[in-house]
């Protein structure tokens, strides 16, 4: 049987203390006869005492939080391993080409970071822009693989994922910080868009990031419903809409750092390989 963490270290150190005062004590009497001299040896004995078990309780919780967190690292891979197979089912059953859910959380995820995010938010929102489209799934494939225009009450049903993406990711604990991205990024600056009709920085930030880069990557590559853009179409779309349907500082961000967003979109493993000077 394995002990507890908290019971082995206690155990460990309980048996290690038994064993010191016993042995150092029966030493103490029998080398030392001198009462005084008995007792500074007593006292230093003591110190000695602190100071080893201090370092025997540091490495022993020091080994046990290493391997709670390999413990933990192993079950974010696992977690964010299904999620990513989730996604793959998911762009293939929209008809999405080459990874779109995967590049455009690459790509959101380093315009939030040129921005200032970071940390824990930073992480919120790249599986926020990973899950985008989760509200999908509830939708017939008619409507989302339609190759021309949606109808009126198609598009009722359209407008409505934003909302079930978000009641999905509010029944997981650890995606609730996520939601914000598939609840908000078809909100529009302006306040034209929807579900809630929310505008300027009433938009949470993650969902504003996004919403560019979505933008972007809708026009940029072949759907459906709609062949690929010109690059220099997009971009002047881009600057055009800037102000009434994204945050125009955003897509200020945005085209000052084109370069490094196209190279975040692209795989990590067809990335060209960086020579060593």
């Amino acid at each position: 049987m394995r002990l507890n963490p908290p019971l082995r270290i206690a155990g460990v150190y309980m048996l290690v203390a038994a064993i010191w005062i016993w042995c150092s004590d029966r030493a103490v009497n029998a080398w030392v006869s001198d009462a005084s001299l008995r007792a500074e040896v007593q006292t230093f004995k003591g110190w000695v005492f602190v100071l080893a078990t201090g370092v025997l309780l540091y490495w022993l919780i020091r080994r046990d939080v290493r391997r709670l967190q390999q413990g933990n690292h192993r079950l974010r891979v696992g977690r964010e391993q299904a999620l990513r197979v989730l996604v793959s089912a998911m762009d293939v059953r929209h008809q999405e080409t080459g990874q779109h859910s995967e590049r455009v959380a690459r790509m959101a995820t380093e315009l939030a970071r040129l921005d200032g995010v970071h940390g824990h938010a930073l992480d919120e929102l790249r599986l926020g822009a990973l899950l985008h489209d989760i509200g999908k799934l509830a939708l017939p494939d008619t409507i989302l693989t339609k190759p021309g225009p949606l109808g009126e009450a198609e598009w009722a049903l359209m407008r409505e994922h934003p909302r079930i993406g978000h009641e999905l990711l509010q029944q997981v604990d650890f995606l609730r910080g996520s939601s914000e991205v598939p609840y908000g990024h078809h909100e529009r600056w302006d306040g034209s868009g929807y579900p809630q009709g929310l505008r300027g920085e009433e938009i949470p930030l993650a969902a504003r990031i996004f919403s560019v880069i979505d933008v972007w990557d809708a026009l940029i590559t072949e759907r459906v419903y709609k062949s690929a853009w010109p690059e220099d179409r997009v971009l002047a779309y881009l600057r055009e809409v800037a102000g009434s349907q994204l945050d125009p500082r955003l897509v200020e961000l945005f085209l000052a750092h084109y370069a490094t967003l196209k190279q975040a979109a692209v795989p990590p493993e067809l990335a060209p390989l960086q020579s060593v000077a």
